[in-house]
């Protein structure tokens, strides 16, 4: 049983040091976005603080929070998609998007901080608390973080406590299956998400 369970934790800590599988975001509204990001580079993130520069124009320069629903808003532009997108990317976007009011704008973004999202983990872990979420993180990649499932751990009994507006759903988890079927059963953590491991 031991064997088993040091087996498990060992595939665990190997497959959170993979490179995590990139899937699309699934939603009904399709903001602007940019072509999808290059390999290694920074993707602003909700809560991330940004410092947008627009040359020889004080009115249009400023510091915003990126909100959690991966919006900013400035002058001129209103509520522009941040989130998911490089700097340069978001960049090209505001450059092309301020054309229409100025002839040929010069335009920089600064990630003046990373303030990356977070999920819990609670219960049968051996390490629970709160973890940053930097990129695309799965429920094994967050169990990994939290030092793997003790011994006393219902595999087939791990719940994800999501919020949806004003209430909550839960979303059961079967350890064993996204071990043996990988990405079909790995789902991806959602900041705020909250794992009980019963």
């Amino acid at each position: 049983m031991k064997t088993r369970t040091a087996v498990a934790l060992y595939a665990t800590l190997i497959l959170s040091v993979l490179p995590p599988l990139r899937a699309e975001d699934s939603t009904t509204t399709k903001p602007e976005r940019g072509p999808s990001a290059p390999s290694g580079e920074y993707v602003i993130g909700p809560e991330d603080l940004l410092d947008i520069g627009v040359w020889k124009n004080e009115a249009l320069s400023r510091r915003v929070p990126v909100r959690p629903d991966g919006m900013i808003t400035l002058p001129l532009l209103n509520d522009v998609q941040a989130a998911g997108l490089t700097p340069m990317q978001l960049r090209d976007i505001l450059i092309r998007r301020l054309s229409e009011y100025m002839p040929t704008p010069e335009v920089s973004v600064i990630v003046q901080e990373v303030r990356s999202p977070k999920a819990s983990v609670l219960g049968e872990v051996a390490h629970p608390g709160r973890f940053d979420l930097k990129g695309r993180t799965t429920v094994l990649d967050l169990l990994a973080l939290a030092g793997g499932l003790t011994e006393f751990a219902s595999r087939s009994r791990i719940v994800i406590l999501r919020g949806e507006g004003t209430r909550t759903s839960r979303i059961r988890f079967d350890y064993d299956k996204a071990m043996q079927d990988g990405a079909q059963q790995n789902l991806e953590v959602r900041p705020g998400d909250i794992v009980l491991v019963r």
